[in-house]
Order: structure tokens, then C-alpha cells, then sequence
């Protein structure tokens, strides 16, 4: 069975930081393409970050290239994103999702499988 589980999540400052990890279970991780999404209330899912499967080519919404970063560590079967220099912004929940082909697009209907989705809250 294929699953993900988001952790890492929490209450921040603005200015702070916080890891989320995406572990897979039932599957082999780095075969595919994984990428993070998040959604803030009344707002439609957007994508943030994406590692493929083949050379781990990153990719960055705008808004987050320099303050955030995606890795993967293939023998934990996790992909991680460091988020540093949170905004009040950036509060909403946090999705990792697979894609089966390898590759990252910014859509999040391109993607198959999604964890639950971890909370990330910003605010003094």
C-alpha cells in the first residue's frame, strides 16, 4: 500500500524556521518525482518545491527560491523541505505527493498519491 506522511509541522515566528519530512512507505521512494504543495484557507493548492527522480533537479515557486529547500535521502525513503526565513504568508497546510513518471510539473493534478498534510503556522 502506498503512503505518505507528513511531519514537521508546527507554530513559528516570523523569521523562523522549520524541516518538514515526506516519508514513503509500501514504495521505493526514489523512483519517483516528489513535490511539495501547500494550501492556505480559501485558497487554491499551490505548488512550492519539487525534486525529480532522475538527477534530483530541484525546482522553487518564486516566492520561496532562496528560502526554502528540498532534498531527498533515498536510504530513509523521506524527502525533506527546509523552510527558513518563514512569513506569516506562508501558513497553510503542507501536502507531499508522488509522481509516477519521474518528473515535476507545478500542477498539482500531474501528481498520483498525496500524504494528509502536515500544518505550518506562522504568526507572533
Amino acid at each position: 500500500q502506498v503512503q505518505l506522511v507528513e511531519s514537521g509541522g508546527g507554530l513559528v515566528q516570523p523569521g523562523g524556521s522549520l524541516r518538514l519530512s515526506c516519508a514513503a512507505s509500501g514504495f521505493t521512494l526514489d523512483y519517483y518525482a516528489i513535490g511539495w504543495f501547500r494550501q492556505a484557507p480559501g485558497k487554491e493548492r499551490e505548488g512550492v518545491s519539487c525534486i525529480s527522480n532522475s538527477d534530483g533537479s530541484t525546482y522553487y515557486a518564486d516566492s520561496m527560491a532562496g528560502r526554502f529547500t528540498i532534498s531527498r535521502d533515498n536510504a530513509k525513503n523521506t524527502v525533506y523541505l527546509q523552510m527558513n526565513s518563514l512569513k506569516p504568508e506562508d501558513t497553510a497546510v503542507y501536502y507531499c505527493a508522488t509522481n509516477r513518471g519521474g518528473a515535476c510539473y507545478s500542477d498539482y493534478f500531474e501528481y498520483d498519491s498525496w500524504g494528509q498534510g502536515t500544518q505550518v503556522t506562522v504568526s507572533s
